[in-house]
């Protein structure tokens, strides 16, 4: 397959550069939970979204946050999810993973 073929087709199939694809940067130890950061391109820029996990004596859960604040680049985007996502375990804790 020509490599522009391959492209247009990665791109149609979730690639890289498909919008809507999220990129999970390293994870992230905060007091006591792990976080994930996972921002995902839109047309506006990158979305702010992640994953926050705890581990407890029944298992580990994880609790996904999506946030209508968009950055520009992936990397601010990557500090964004940070931030909320400790905002979300600041103000949460636990609570976060009630069904």
């Amino acid at each position: 397959m020509a490599p522009g073929i391959s492209g247009f087709f990665r791109s149609l199939f979730g690639g890289c550069g498909a919008a809507g694809a999220a990129k999970e940067a390293d994870a992230t130890e905060y007091n006591g939970y792990t976080i994930r950061p996972a921002p995902r391109r839109e047309a506006a820029g990158w979305l702010t979204v992640g994953i926050i996990v705890k581990e407890f004596p029944e298992g580990v859960k994880e609790h996904r946050f999506i946030r209508a604040d968009t950055s520009s680049s992936w990397d601010d985007a990557v500090a964004l999810s940070l931030r909320k996502a400790k905002q979300i375990i600041d103000e949460q804790g636990d609570r976060m993973f009630r069904e």
